[in-house]
């Protein structure tokens, strides 16, 4: 059984991961123009998804990673399918630079592919962690 201490140590790593995330995704939105192109056009999203993933563990750091990979595109998907939406509530918070980086403005299909490129690249690094540093808490 794993102690209250190593989840603890557990959850800051993934929380420290989340922040990660945050900041790479800003630098590949401000310095994106240092980027080859395809790394402009999908490092921001994938990035974002892959910081919903790390966050997802950090709240479900007990639960096993396939259950956060899911939750996590469920999540990521469900941002996406509600920019189909357009009501005037919604779109006066997507006009803030908060609200546009959290809910998007626009559905776009390829959305979708980068998010599913994102969280899976995170949950492969996350089983990379796994192997060598994190303890398993499942």
């Amino acid at each position: 059984m794993i102690s209250l201490n190593q989840i603890f140590r557990n959850q800051l790593t993934y929380l420290a991961l989340t922040f990660l995330m945050i900041l790479l995704g800003l630098a590949s939105r401000i310095y994106g123009y240092l980027l080859f192109d395809v790394l402009e056009l999908n490092a921001g999203d994938a990035l974002w998804a892959a910081m919903v993933y790390f966050g997802v563990r950090f709240i479900l750091v007990t639960r096993p990673p396939k259950f956060s990979l899911l939750v996590s595109l469920i999540f990521c998907f469900a941002i996406e399918f509600s920019q189909i939406y357009q009501g005037e509530w919604i779109n006066s918070i997507r006009g803030t630079t908060l609200g546009a980086l959290i809910l998007g403005r626009g559905f776009l299909i390829v959305d979708l592919w980068r998010y599913t490129l994102g969280v899976s690249i995170a949950y492969v690094f996350d089983m990379i962690l796994k192997k060598f540093f994190i303890k398993s808490t499942t």
